[in-house]
């Protein structure tokens, strides 16, 4: 009986150094969860019961527990990595089949799938066509491929524009041409005031768009009783678009409230290569937005020039916020979102069955996954450029090992007491 019982302890013992050394081996794994063992006594029984002078027949092991606290977060230079701050879990693909992990260490594969190291796809709700997060679970990919250019339609600026200065002393002489032979450009005399932009055509090239400002003489007013009248004209690559267009502002410095919205309409512009000759590109219309002008006693200023067209570009980067939104950043300063994040939460994580690389499997007792964004549903919030390290206490751990070897030895040093008796009984004439 009592090899029997010792027996028992040493496997339990063995087993309680395999879990804590298994603890111990992954304390620098990221988004491991520590685990403990749970042991429970073993007693013979019969129909009638346990009789009141049984001993009990040793230790065995009832199960594995896991502990699912938080680990320390750690940051890093990759914005791929993702740490949950709170509770969830990450959902991933491995061939069709749920897991779920803490380990937010991902990357792209060649297909912009965004992975972790053993290839498991990370799941959330991707973008539609027309630009919407969906409520449809998938796996999330990044398109590594150029975006298309987008031709400038529109651009809206605001600027003051010097009520103290005086008409031009020298006459607007355009068109101007910067291929014609000779070439003509507007000289400093003409006008008062200038700016420029960049807008693009449908080949998505750039083009210098160059505004001046001149203001209207008091012999030239459209209306006398309106001496505050200023003329806006555009030359785009040094060739000069359109016939201009009438500024006009009130006594208050705004742009006179019957002529708002001011728009500079340009119907019919056709994009130049660097001889002067078509590019390829379509004619496009302009529309040049000075609503918001003003007319003040200060030296002019541009304030905002804001235009909505762009070139081509290639993916620069991921930025992830705490509510788990993809956006992708291009070399052409634009920005897209391409998904969300799903986090997973069970009502009994420690039904969650381990499946290796930090990763687990649902079952029956775990409950059905609750699917949620970051931040709702009682799920944490993600930490982009960071990861979770293990929540291993290497001093407890420690401390559990010298418990684990001294039980051990303990239960070795029983059979060897028992086998002493064992030979003693043996031995008796």
């Amino acid at each position: 009986m009592a090899f029997d019982t010792s027996v028992s302890g040493i496997l339990a013992a063995s087993a309680d150094l395999g879990i804590i050394g298994n603890n111990i081996a992954n304390s620098s794994t990221s988004g491991f969860k520590s685990s403990r063992g749970e042991f429970t006594d073993i007693y013979a029984s019969s129909l009638l019961g346990t009789p009141g002078t049984a001993i009990g027949q040793g230790v065995q092991l009832n199960s594995v527990k896991q502990d699912f606290s938080q680990g320390n977060i750690e940051f890093t230079t990759n914005s791929l990595d993702l740490a949950i701050n709170g509770s969830g879990f990450f959902r991933l693909s491995n061939d069709g089949v749920a897991t779920y992990t803490r380990a937010g260490a991902f990357q792209l594969d060649r297909d912009g799938n965004i992975v972790n190291g053993s290839g498991m796809q990370l799941q959330g709700y991707p973008q539609d066509v027309e630009g919407n997060i969906t409520g449809e679970l998938g796996n999330l990919q990044l398109s590594t491929a150029l975006i298309d250019p987008n031709a400038t339609s529109q651009a809206v600026i605001t600027a003051n524009l010097d009520s103290r200065s005086v008409a031009p002393v020298i006459p607007w002489s355009g068109p101007f041409n910067a291929f014609a032979d000779p070439a003509t450009a507007p000289t400093p005399g003409m006008f008062e005031s200038s700016t420029s932009l960049t807008v693009y055509d449908q080949l998505g090239n750039p083009h210098v768009m160059s505004i001046y400002f001149s203001k209207v003489a008091a012999a030239d007013l459209t209306d006398p009783t309106k001496p505050n009248e200023w003329i806006a004209r555009t030359l785009i690559d040094g060739v000069e678009i359109g016939a201009g267009i009438s500024m006009p502002f009130e006594a208050n410095g705004q742009i006179a409230a019957d002529n708002l919205p001011l728009a500079y309409n340009i119907a019919d512009w056709t994009p130049l290569d660097a001889d002067g000759a078509s590019n390829g590109a379509s004619a496009q219309a302009l529309s040049l937005d000075f609503s918001s002008f003003t007319q003040y006693g200060a030296a002019f200023a541009v304030s905002t020039v804001n235009q909505d067209g762009y070139t081509t570009g290639q993916l620069r980067g991921v930025e992830i916020d705490e509510s788990g939104v993809l956006f992708t950043r291009y070399t052409n300063g634009q920005s897209r979102q391409i998904g969300q994040i799903a986090l997973a939460s069970f009502t009994n994580p420690n039904g969650l069955q381990p499946s290796g690389d930090s990763t687990w499997v649902e079952t029956f007792s775990a409950g059905q996954p609750t699917l949620s964004t970051p931040g709702l549903g009682g799920t944490g919030a993600i930490q982009s450029g960071a990861l979770e390290g293990s929540n291993v206490e290497l001093t407890s751990q420690l401390v559990r090992m010298i418990i684990a070897q001294r039980n051990f030895q303990a239960n070795a040093q029983l059979i060897q007491t028992e086998d002493t008796v064992t030979q003693t009984v043996i031995n008796l004439r």
